[in-house]
């Protein structure tokens, strides 16, 4: 049985692939340092579906913490670490930009220095779309992503970075996923799905920042659970996009959409497009269907309802989550 570090588990992206991961047969040793960057009711909610699951478990810590994860690969040998914890939010990333840093750049060369020095070979790194910005599109893996147009999306590209060192100079075999606008049941309160589904249903205005004609390249949760894990195998140092792969999808779509199932209708209020945010995001999805025979399985539509499904379900303790 492999044995797995999987950072960030109580976070939207890392909990879902821990539970697949689990199904498969892995052993998964889970961390998560359950910061209050968003509401922690979600993260509990998250960690709670996991905790008790065989052959996991489940360690509080902060992977900013050198000695605790010292501690911890002294504990466990592992087979391979799948970085997926971050700061996330570009918004955000411009009122603390050191924390992006230290988290999401400083962490991950902890984790590489610890790999190296007890023989973990293998690394899979989440990084992100906003790294393309003004790129052509559809966004090919290749292309030069030294425009970061926030703090945020430095921060990836230095932790990407340290990746590309540390593969060339300790033979570590590395891959980095790139994701696009990930979305799905039990996401994070302030992505705008989530918002934009619990402010319709509350008939609260929703905070719209530009005219809703930016689009994305919307991928479903259990896409990219598998396509992280699918990225596990022996690759040496690669960038792989992650992505529905398919023309971006207007935000004003997810917001009809949203209207239509609710059966209510939503109150906008419009805000100055955002400088840091890119208008919008395609992902060309060749290189994963060649290399991890990975492509989208989940459609939008069908995505979209499965998570409208599952808010109505959790409505009853949703109600008291802080946007």
């Amino acid at each position: 049985m492999k044995t797995i570090l999987l950072t960030g588990v109580a976070g939207f992206i890392a909990n879902r692939t821990g539970h697949f991961l689990l199904d498969e047969g892995y052993k998964v040793i889970g961390v998560d340092n359950l910061n209050d960057y968003y509401d922690v009711k979600i993260k509990h909610h998250r960690l709670d579906s996991i905790k008790d699951r065989e052959n996991f478990t489940f360690h509080q810590l902060d992977i900013e913490d050198y000695s605790a994860l010292e501690k911890l690969f002294k504990t466990y040998e592992f087979d391979a670490v799948l970085n997926l914890a971050a700061r996330a939010g570009v918004r955000y990333s411009l009122e603390n930009p050191h924390i992006y840093m230290t988290t999401n750049a400083n962490a991950t060369l902890n984790l590489l220095e610890l790999m190296r020095h007890n023989n973990v070979k293998k690394m899979v790194l989440a990084s992100t779309s906003s790294l393309y910005a003004g790129q052509p599109m559809p966004f090919l893996e290749d292309l030069p992503v030294n425009t970061p147009i926030s703090p945020y999306a430095a921060s990836k590209k230095a932790a990407e970075m340290m990746c590309y060192s540390y593969a060339y100079q300790y033979d570590l075999d590395i891959t980095v996923v790139r994701y696009f606008t990930v979305y799905g049941p039990a996401g994070r309160p302030d992505m705008s799905i989530f918002r934009f589904v619990k402010w319709i249903d509350d008939e609260t205005p929703i905070e719209l920042f530009g005219d809703g004609t930016q689009a994305r390249d919307f991928t479903y949760i259990d896409d990219i659970a598998r396509g992280t894990i699918a990225a596990m195998k022996p690759l040496g140092f690669e960038v792989i996009n992650l992505g529905g792969g398919n023309n971006p999808v207007s935000i004003n779509y997810t917001i009809e959409f949203a209207e239509k199932y609710l059966g209510k209708t939503a109150k906008i209020e419009n805000k100055p497009f955002h400088k840091a945010d890119i208008m919008e995001t395609w992902a060309n999805i060749d290189k994963a269907k060649n290399l991890l025979n990975w492509e989208p399985q989940v459609s939008l539509d069908d995505g979209l309802t499965r998570t409208l499904e599952w808010y109505t379900k959790n409505k009853h303790w949703l109600k008291d989550v802080e946007l």
